[in-house]
């Protein structure tokens, strides 16, 4: 056989030539439907041509696999633009760099152009530019050094890349208040630069001020999981997941702003990934793998954001959250009363091409100025209040988001009764649950914690839901 010799393989999975052949083009029969693209609308963005192109989205992960869905958008054109080791200070080309399979996971469900056979895309938005830094390492495990040098870097290239989105899928323990966190500090500053930063709640709910660091920070998108429960067609049964962190934060602050989708979610992983390797039941068709966790609804949402800035590349951050929130559908029961705390749900469920289509306006991070709260001259506290003696949060001037040992977890929130993702819910005062104050409040912090030594990871692997 010369080496001209071209084979077209029609395959499930992945192959490996032999020795002599040097030209093999592979093209992978499209095997499965993602959903969530359907569950929050980006289908239809899709089917209008909005896909996510020339905008870029970077993922601070765990690396990411070299497979075509992902190095390649739906043109087939080379879209991943960099890559960057934050753990090792060095910009490059890292061939399956992705040892643990997480970083994968999260750019699939963002950017993969891999399609169904009804012509459905796997991604959000499946056209985006990609930018992957890795900070963590095979555990999943990974240090504030690394991941602030990856912020840094980001924030240092962004105008170079156009990077507009950042992917944050990880959280650590918050230990300060959030303006005392040197993550935290670098995560303000990636917005302050016009970056659209979307982090996760955290999978340690779902007790009440659970959220982690830098899903603590007031100005970014902060994003909690719901599942489909194994019916995408049916939303009546939907429920959020018992994993999903909620709020309120210490300083008061409502979080997550919104939830997507983040239950059994299929994305790719390389079949040598250590997440592969030690759940092999989750393995799926091919190289598909599922996982559920706010780490997967944190993708969902970045890949939405492509889609809006696709749509109005003049968008501020506080534009993209002011929209996702404003259109948002909260669940709510059948007497139109909130199913869930919007300490647990936030605005609501997100969607895509509502979200795309808003023309709403200041209704994001009204009365902070983040200029001043990175300078040290004010920092703010939210309007979310502790009632001792019927130990349950509420906002102040608010009726009916009381969060008390009602909303325990222990009987569920399915949507077997027939609660619904309300798209007409009225916020009685509009969004100011989501406004700050000046900060005037203490709370008591051990002293002497070492930042240098600070350690985190992308968030714990949970149950399927």
């Amino acid at each position: 056989m010369t080496t001209n010799t071209q084979l077209r393989f029609i395959v499930i999975g992945t192959i490996y030539g032999e020795m002599g052949i040097d030209n093999i083009q592979i093209e992978i029969t499209p095997t499965a439907d993602t959903v969530y693209p359907t569950l929050v609308d980006a289908d239809q963005l899709h089917t209008s041509g909005l896909t996510g192109k020339n905008v870029t989205v970077a993922v601070i992960d765990t690396g990411i696999w070299s497979h075509p869905a992902l190095k390649n958008d739906d043109n087939d054109d080379d879209r991943l633009l960099i890559q960057y080791d934050a753990i090792r200070d060095e910009e490059g080309e890292f061939d399956d760099d992705d040892d643990s399979g997480h970083g994968s996971h999260i750019s699939s469900i963002i950017v993969s152009s891999r399609k169904t056979k009804s012509g459905k895309y796997n991604g959000i938005a499946p056209n985006a530019r990609l930018v992957s830094v890795k900070a963590f390492d095979n555990d999943g495990a990974g240090s504030y050094l690394s991941v602030i040098r990856g912020i840094d870097w980001v924030v240092a290239n962004k105008d170079v890349h156009n990077i507009r989105v950042l992917n944050l899928s990880f959280s650590a323990p918050v230990q300060s208040y959030y303006w005392d966190d040197p993550l935290n500090q670098a995560v303000m500053q990636a917005w302050e630069a016009g970056i659209v930063v979307v982090a996760s709640a955290g999978n340690n709910g779902p007790d009440p001020m659970t959220i982690g660091v830098p899903g603590n920070v007031p100005f970014i998108i902060t994003v909690g999981a719901m599942s489909d429960n194994y019916t995408p067609s049916d939303p009546t049964d939907d429920e959020l997941a018992s994993f999903s962190a909620a709020g309120p934060t210490v300083e008061g602050f409502v979080k997550p702003e919104i939830v997507a989708p983040g239950g059994h979610m299929w994305g790719l992983i390389p079949g040598w990934a250590k997440l592969a390797m030690n759940h092999p039941s989750h393995k799926k068709l091919a190289d598909y793998f599922s996982m559920s966790g706010t780490s997967q609804a944190t993708a969902v949402t970045s890949g939405i954001v492509a889609l809006m800035l696709e749509a109005d590349p003049t968008l501020t951050p506080d534009d993209v959250k002011c929209r996702l929130m404003a259109t948002a559908s909260p669940a709510v029961d059948e007497n139109n009363n909130l199913a869930y705390s919007i300490f647990q749900q936030g605005a609501g469920l997100v969607n895509a091409q509502s979200a795309s289509n808003s023309t709403a306006s200041g209704c994001a991070n009204q009365g902070l100025n983040i200029a001043n709260d990175l300078a040290g001259i004010e920092h703010y506290g939210g309007l979310a209040n502790l009632d001792p003696t019927t130990e349950s949060y509420y906002i102040v001037g608010l009726d009916g988001y009381a969060w008390s040992d009602g909303f325990a977890w222990s009987d569920g929130f399915a949507w077997s009764d027939g609660y619904a993702w309300s798209d007409g819910y009225a916020w009685s005062d509009g969004y100011a649950w989501s406004d700050g104050y000046a900060w005037s409040d203490g709370y008591a912090w051990s002293d002497g914690y070492a930042w240098s030594d600070a350690n985190m990871a992308v968030n714990n692997w949970v149950p399927q839901e």
